[in-house]
């Protein structure tokens, strides 16, 4: 496979996800889409600024992602795990950063701080 298209299929994907999630944010509290977990399913408000931080966060590391693995496929010509680990990489440090401003702004009841 090329390794240009291999990239563009995992790394090029997710920005594109990134783009449409950030186009078409969750509007309510459901199962399905956006930025879900026990702690931001508890409220509203929790579940608001939970995607609209992620959402950003996505953008941001997803397009980091996308250009460092183009620059490494340039450069080494060869690739195998690498645009993945770099895809990963961008999605842990995404949703770490937002665990992070949700535990800074609320509390484990799910109220403001």
């Amino acid at each position: 496979m090329n390794p240009y298209y291999y990239v563009l299929s995992i790394n090029g994907l997710l920005f594109v996800f990134s783009i449409i999630f950030y186009l078409f944010p969750p509007k309510k509290i459901n199962s399905i889409y956006g930025y879900r977990t026990p702690k931001t399913m508890k409220n509203e408000t929790i579940w608001n600024f939970a995607n609209a931080f992620f959402v950003k966060q996505f953008v941001i590391y997803s397009a980091i992602s996308l250009a460092m693995a183009l620059l490494f496929v340039f450069l080494a010509k060869e690739v195998s795990w690498q645009p993945m680990a770099i895809m990963l990489l961008s999605l842990a440090v995404s949703v770490i950063k937002t665990e992070q401003e949700i535990s800074k702004n609320f509390d484990d009841d799910g109220k403001k701080k």
